[in-house]
């Protein structure tokens, strides 16, 4: 008798994506802090003619694993320049906010 599930390979992991998270959060301002043990990014959405913005998804990272962030995240830019040309900051009239200092 043969068993139709799959059973994951050696080192790898099945990772689930819930109907909810799958049509993503919107972010256009991210604020990032980092105490000795964490790196706390804050992703907001602002609106034109809002006044007030509220954090979307706030990720609460080790040192470790945002350091692996950047270089996923700078691979990725990486190869979409050299798809589809380099990206250009637009932004430059918004001021960088590094927010308050984290505590943990």
């Amino acid at each position: 008798m043969s068993d139709n599930k799959t059973t994951p390979k050696a080192g790898t992991m099945e990772i689930e994506l819930s109907e909810s998270e799958s049509m993503g959060t919107y972010s256009n301002l991210v604020m990032i802090t980092h105490s000795p043990s964490e790196f706390i990014l804050d992703f907001i959405a602002v609106m034109p003619g809002v006044p007030k913005a509220k954090v979307a998804k706030r990720m609460i990272l080790t040192p470790d694993h945002a350091k692996r962030l950047l270089n996923a995240l700078q691979d990725n830019v990486n190869r979409y320049e050299s798809e589809h040309g380099v990206i250009q900051n637009r932004t430059k009239d918004i001021p960088l906010y590094r927010g308050p200092q984290a505590e943990a």
